[in-house]
């Protein structure tokens, strides 16, 4: 492995991906990291103080790990395109007594500065960003104090510019990934290059360590992106039956239904693209989802939580190798997917 990576703690080059909206849990870093890996706490949809008490909890146990944080990168939706789309899920909401409003897009940034300053007071080892390139000066201020710095990237493009911004790593996402692709350009879905390729193209472009991600779910596909070049190898949906998981039992089920084997990448939940296994709701749906984000998001998310217990009607994130999550403790799916090293 990179230096970069064994000094901060890491054994194995293997990282538990952030998983947002309740999937990825602090439990679950902590199983990352006595496997000999690193996990990461998604900030993403989590209030500030939150945060705060979940990086103090991990702290004390003296563990390397992770924060990835959604950088602003706003895509404002369509107003038309938006009341249209809210005029159509008015018939789903109805039924669980909501009435959804296509009137005030919420166009917020998750708390990003607030974030930002949990971070700096509390630095923790290593931060990750997603959908978005933060400022140089964001990077700056955190790397004087003592965190490295991961940006999510899903080309050479994309890469070129969080080198510019002084990333010290490079988490290459391939579009295999379950849940959100973090593209910097949501409004077209990035094509489904293989990971071994993306990560020669990004290779080529920049001279950063690299860590492979996005559909990766057995020990020869961590053994095959070591060998294409990747330091490290980080998985989540092979995460998301382990008993360390916060995924909600209905995802967990529909993760091992053999009747639900295709995933689809879709807007029609939060209106960026997102990989999940196919429902009624993304059939329904997904054709005419505008893009928007956080706007979409903010307007299904009642919808989601009246309907948690129906897996026709939630997102049920998931990557390509989703048929490989196993009802088992984290580190046994770890030790697993180390295995051919």
């Amino acid at each position: 492995m990179h230096s970069t990576l064994s000094g901060l703690g890491l054994t194995i080059p293997l990282l538990a991906a952030p998983m947002a909206g309740g999937s990825g849990t602090p439990a679950l870093v902590s199983a990352a990291a006595g496997a000999g890996g690193l996990g990461f706490l998604a900030a993403g949809y989590k209030p500030p103080q939150v945060l705060a008490e979940q990086i103090a909890a991990l702290r004390a146990q003296g563990i390397p790990f992770g924060v990835n944080v959604f950088a602003p990168n706003a895509v404002p939706v369509d107003p038309g395109s938006y009341r249209r789309y809210a005029d159509a899920i008015q018939g789903e909401a109805g039924r669980y007594g909501l009435r959804i409003s296509g009137d005030d897009p919420v166009e917020d940034d998750d708390n990003w500065a607030d974030k930002l300053d949990v971070l700096l007071a509390d630095p923790v080892p290593l931060v990750s960003f997603t959908f978005g390139v933060p400022e140089q000066a964001v990077v700056t201020a955190l790397r004087k104090a003592g965190t490295v710095v991961a940006q999510t990237v899903t080309s050479a493009d994309e890469a070129r510019q969080a080198a510019e911004a002084g990333a010290d790593l490079l988490v290459v996402q391939a579009s295999a990934a379950g849940g959100h692709s973090a593209t910097l350009t949501p409004q077209r879905i990035p094509p489904p290059t293989p990971i071994a390729e993306l990560l020669a193209q990004v290779g080529q472009a920049v001279q950063l360590p690299l860590l492979a991600a996005g559909g990766l779910a057995t020990s020869a596909d961590v053994a095959a992106v070591l060998h294409a070049g990747a330091q490290a190898a980080m998985v989540g949906t092979v995460l998301l039956r382990t008993d360390e998981s916060g995924a909600s039992a209905p995802h967990q089920a529909a993760l091992a239904d053999p009747a639900r084997e295709a995933t689809v990448v879709t807007r029609a939940f939060t209106g960026r693209p997102a990989r999940s296994l196919r429902n009624r709701f993304i059939d329904r749906y997904s054709a005419e989802a505008p893009s928007g984000f956080p706007a979409l998001h903010h307007l299904t998310s009642p919808l989601r939580k009246a309907a948690a217990d129906d897996p026709e009607m939630v997102p049920l994130w998931a990557g390509t190798g989703h048929r490989q999550a196993r009802s088992e403790p984290a580190h046994s799916t770890l030790a697993r997917l180390t295995a051919q090293l």
